[in-house]
């Protein structure tokens, strides 16, 4: 009987340990400023959909459109799990609201979305940096993800804060961004 019971327990103990090695837990931060965080889980078959953005990347270029894609359909996933399915794109939209998110919530949650890309191996040509800031003027400052082409070292920005989530993120040259790159001009 103690046998049954042992081999009940190493089966069951085989089973969840396989669902969490399955599924993946990442923490979203908002209320601007990462003031809250919430864990969401990516489960197995969202994350086989979101692999499936990578599957036809065959250059850079490729693979830089597929992260902003991947941004989006990352956001959405978390929004339905956590508050930031209440944010708007920008700061005005959505001000007072709980799960709103600033452009740091966006950089360090798009940066998380991305390393978690990076650790499966769906990342190919880049690799994911530590987000970034621009200060065009002294009381303008803006944050965003950053990755970097590994052939060429040209830096990019993976900026989701112009959207609501969902969206593709707008990618742009770290040179253009720096200069004040906008998805709306």
């Amino acid at each position: 009987m103690l046998f049954h019971i042992i081999k009940f327990m190493l089966i069951l103990l085989g089973c969840v340990l396989s669902g969490l090695l399955l599924a993946d837990d990442l923490p979203v931060c908002f209320n601007y400023g990462c003031t809250e965080t919430a864990v969401i889980q990516f489960q197995p078959d969202q994350l086989a959909r979101i692999q499936l953005l990578f599957k036809h990347a065959e250059n850079a270029e490729d693979e830089r459109h597929s992260l902003a894609m991947a941004t989006g359909v990352m956001q959405m996933m978390a929004a339905r799990q956590s508050p930031i399915g209440n944010d708007k794109g920008g700061n005005y939209a959505d001000d007072g609201v709980h799960g709103r998110m600033d452009c740091i919530d966006h950089s360090r949650n798009t940066t998380g979305f991305m390393k978690l890309l990076e650790e499966h191996g769906w990342l190919k040509f880049h690799h994911v940096d530590s987000p970034v800031k621009r200060t065009p003027l002294i009381v303008n400052e803006h944050w965003a993800a950053q990755i970097t082409e590994q052939a060429s070292g040209q830096a990019y920005t993976v900026d989701s804060w112009f959207f609501d989530p969902g969206h593709p993120a707008a990618v742009f040259a770290l040179s253009e961004w720096k200069n004040g790159a906008s998805p709306n001009e």
